[in-house]
């Protein structure tokens, strides 16, 4: 299933989020991906928090009906143009539920595993693995189809960690490699008896010098090289079921040029 989900209501005011994923949309030129729609409900400045996450009727709204389009679905694969990484919660967790014992390989310089409590921002782009792992706000609870185990959790290029985050990573005994150690990663996950992976791509995990339209510029990560290479081997040793590429802001086509190869690897 391709899905084409342009949310930006989990990252607070969203700044071009939803219009860069318009453009890695039209760059792959593909009519088979299923538009989901936005919430109408207000948002961004004009937004209101619950739970201690802002926008969050608008983000329940449209990520119930995420599900509900994969559900009625049921894919066996699932790739992603979006939009924040709150939309995760959805497609992770019903690939899970297929393949238990999946091991998620979450590209990206944030950790993304703060609970509404311990966040900063209050924006739900920081806290989808928290809500994957069920402990996160429990009246999201419902759009999870099912919870992952610290252990199915797989850093690469992450760099920039709140404190209650590296605490969570720390209990967990989590992976979390701020540079590219594939042969390392690959032993890890044959040594959990992991065959499934599901690859999750936020662009701020490249080097801002080599990549810089992100949501986030974060100096220090990955080389767009090594970030191809890791792709390509996490492809040829295991069974790719779920993809994502998200958190691009550019709408000029020109800009996506760095990451051609990448979003052609995850999206083919």
């Amino acid at each position: 299933m391709k899905i084409y989900f342009p949310q930006w209501q989990g990252s607070g005011n969203g700044r071009s989020i939803e219009s860069g994923a318009k453009t890695i949309l039209n760059f792959l030129n593909d009519s088979e991906y299923r538009q989901i729609p936005l919430s109408t409900i207000a948002a961004g400045k004009n937004g209101v928090q619950k739970h201690q996450i802002n926008n969050y009727d608008a983000i329940v709204e449209q990520l119930t009906h995420l599900k509900k389009e994969i559900e009625i679905t049921q894919p066996m694969q699932i790739q992603t143009i979006g939009g924040d990484c709150g939309l995760e919660i959805v497609p992770v967790s019903y690939l899970h539920q297929k393949y238990p014992n999946l091991g998620i390989i979450w590209f990206d310089a944030h950790a993304d595993i703060n609970r509404p409590c311990d966040s900063s921002s209050c924006n739900f782009h920081g806290m989808p693995l928290r809500t994957l792992l069920g402990e996160g706000e429990e009246n999201m609870n419902s759009l999870v189809s099912s919870t992952i185990q610290a252990s199915q959790i797989h850093y690469i290029g992450l760099r920039d960690i709140d404190p209650a985050e590296q605490e969570r990573i720390t209990t967990g005994n989590i992976y979390a490699s701020a540079n590219t150690d594939t042969n390392n990663l690959i032993h890890v996950l044959k040594s959990k008896n992991i065959s499934h992976v599901y690859l999750h791509f936020d662009v701020d995990c490249l080097d801002p010098t080599e990549y810089d339209q992100t949501y986030y510029k974060v100096p220090k990560g990955l080389k767009i090289e090594d970030a191809e290479a890791c792709i390509v081997m996490l492809q040829n040793n295991f069974t790719v079921v779920g993809t994502s590429i998200l958190e691009s802001i550019t709408t000029i086509p020109l800009e996506l040029k760095p990451i051609e190869n990448i979003i052609n690897l995850l999206m083919k």
